[in-house]
């Protein structure tokens, strides 16, 4: 049993000073410097022996939780099932293994991948190389975030997704839900050739060949193993992904794998043009996202933006520091917005577009630096 000293209100304020400076950026120095009674030397030791990497995530889900909890549903409808995932890049020093140069941002740094919600709390985040893959980053969000919610969609931008992506989403039994940039150059695989006579006019988008339904056959027992070891967490999401690359295009599983994320694609795809109300469901998803990434320039100002150390464990802890901050934020908005509305006055006031735009992500009200 550890023994413990300081006054809780004491340790109390240490720590939300210690948060504040982690998830700002403004860096333990900073914070103590402006706060009388308090000295770097003693955020520094509650920094050391409180703040760690698995109490920051159990920290997170536990503001996610209560925010799912303290919801009103005649409010913010009712509750969802779906998340929204997305990479940013945060500038970072460039002598440790995690930093490098991003070809489509350009500059050193490390992307954060987060998972954030229809109504904008981020059930998990990950930091990760520039060069790391995106849909091992997306699995690994849904399978590893420890909130009460159940993802049954995901959405992602164009890079999140892929052939093998389509597969281990279904086989592990969420969908995924892309924006398709490249929509144009999207092809249509039938079931069999002899399909093709009855839908002439998709000529001009239908594949060359057919789906190989053996090889799919043949695979599934490999490719449920390979799934059911994601899911147990026996195998790292992005260690997976990249065996099943065009490198090893000739491995059989592989090939099933994509035979399959070609079925599910092509459903995709028909429904994605078919519906509106799916492409502007994903739009929206997506929104939320963007603004997450918004928010946090607002939130990690500090240093300006960038990630000013090059131990991975401490930029990690920086990341999650954000994350909690910005999830309180949430939290904090949910509960007044709902204490406003509870007002008829108010309520009457509010226009169809007022409540369509309603979103607990906003700070125009917060002073800052």
């Amino acid at each position: 049993m550890t023994r413990e000293n300081m006054p809780r209100d004491q340790l109390q304020q240490r720590l939300l000073l210690c948060l504040y400076g982690l998830g700002t950026n403004t860096g333990l120095k900073r914070v103590a410097a402006g706060q009388d009674g308090v000295g770097y030397s003693d955020l520094k030791y509650v920094r050391r022996h409180y703040i760690h990497r698995d109490a920051l995530r159990a920290a997170n889900a536990a503001v996610v939780n209560a925010t799912l909890a303290a919801r009103r549903p005649d409010i913010w409808g009712e509750g969802t099932t779906s998340c929204a995932s997305d990479a940013k890049k945060y500038a970072a020093w460039d002598g440790n293994l995690r930093t490098q140069r991003s070809i489509r941002y350009g500059g050193d740094g490390v992307m954060i991948y987060w998972h954030v919600e229809r109504r904008a709390s981020c059930i998990y985040s990950s930091m990760k190389s520039c060069s790391s893959s995106e849909v091992a980053a997306m699995i690994e969000g849904v399978l590893r975030h420890c909130t009460s919610l159940s993802v049954e969609k995901n959405y992602v931008d164009t890079h999140g997704q892929s052939e093998p992506g389509f597969a281990f989403t279904h086989l592990l039994g969420f969908k995924l839900m892309p924006r398709l940039a490249d929509i144009a150059h999207q092809r249509l695989y039938l079931p069999n050739m002899a399909f093709a006579a009855q839908v002439p006019n998709l000529a001009a988008v239908q594949a060359q060949r057919s789906i190989r339904w053996d090889l799919i056959r043949q695979q599934y027992e490999p490719m449920v193993k390979y799934a059911t070891a994601l899911r147990l967490g026996l195998a790292d999401p992005e260690a997976i992904l990249q065996r099943f690359t065009r490198a090893n295009a000739q491995h059989p599983t592989y090939a099933a794998l994509c035979e399959l994320g070609k079925v599910l694609r092509t459903i995709f795809v028909c429904e994605y043009l078919h519906r509106e109300e799916v492409r502007r469901e994903i739009h929206e998803g997506l929104n939320v996202i963007e603004t997450w990434n918004g928010t946090t320039n607002f939130i990690f100002f500090g240093k300006g933006g960038e990630i000013s150390t090059n131990n991975l464990e401490a930029q990690e802890i920086s990341m999650l520091a954000l994350q909690l901050l910005q999830n309180s934020l949430v939290y904090v908005n949910t509960l007044m917005i709902q204490r406003v509305l509870g007002s008829e006055t108010w309520r009457q006031r509010m226009t169809a577009e007022d409540w369509r735009a309603l979103s607990p992500l906003m700070h125009h009200h917060i002073l800052s630096r």
